[in-house]
């Protein structure tokens, strides 16, 4: 994984309430064991029609959600079965982060296992974010975990929202690390704890 870095992007807005994990990466792409190509497959069911070709009026179609790494989602985003596919899709599509006011447990920590951070916010700043994309596609928010913060897109620092993450996560997205990497740096003080017992 890359190291997570304070960034500023546009937000696709998909507000869907109780959007699960099979409308997120449906079923039959749930062979694959590898994460390359899995944003191709992205919300698949939605997105392109029986004959393959993409659905216009779907948000992830349009113009401006081209190089977009935010995605605005609605309340309890990634219910449904555990697949990891679901973080692998998002990222894959250019996903670094999604605002919802909640996630399910499973999809939270998939995403974090996989560079992707899921940032809750409460339901005013959520319907602001909707409001301020409607008026406005192109609009950007800044996201800093290093500060914990997302800065919505106005000049007034009370528009700087703070949110929840803890600390080991936080620690491997901005080291660029997975649990398995994590561990593989402690190799040199393990082996020191074993040679001393």
């Amino acid at each position: 994984m890359e190291p997570f870095r304070t960034f500023t992007s546009r937000l696709v807005p998909l507000p869907d309430e109780n959007l699960d994990t099979d409308q997120i990466i449906p079923a039959r792409f749930l062979k694959a064991t590898d994460k390359l190509g899995m944003g191709d497959h992205l919300f698949a069911d939605w997105r392109y029609d029986a004959a393959g070709r993409p659905r216009p009026d779907f948000v992830l179609n349009r113009p401006e959600a081209r190089g977009a790494q935010v995605l605005l989602a609605g309340d309890n985003f990634g219910c449904g079965s555990s697949r990891e596919h679901a973080a692998w899709a998002l990222v894959g599509f250019g996903f670094r982060a999604v605002i919802s006011t909640s996630f399910a447990d499973i999809f939270r920590n998939n995403a974090l296992k996989n560079g992707l951070l899921p940032i809750i916010v409460d339901r005013a700043t959520h319907r602001r974010l909707l409001d301020l994309v409607a008026e406005n596609p192109t609009v950007t928010v800044t996201v800093d975990l290093a500060a914990q913060t997302l800065r919505l897109p106005v000049e007034d620092p009370s528009q700087t929202v703070i949110f929840p993450i803890d600390n080991f996560s936080k620690y491997c997205l901005l080291q660029g690390v997975d649990e398995l990497g994590y561990l593989l740096r402690q190799e040199p003080l393990i082996a020191a704890y074993e040679a001393r017992t």
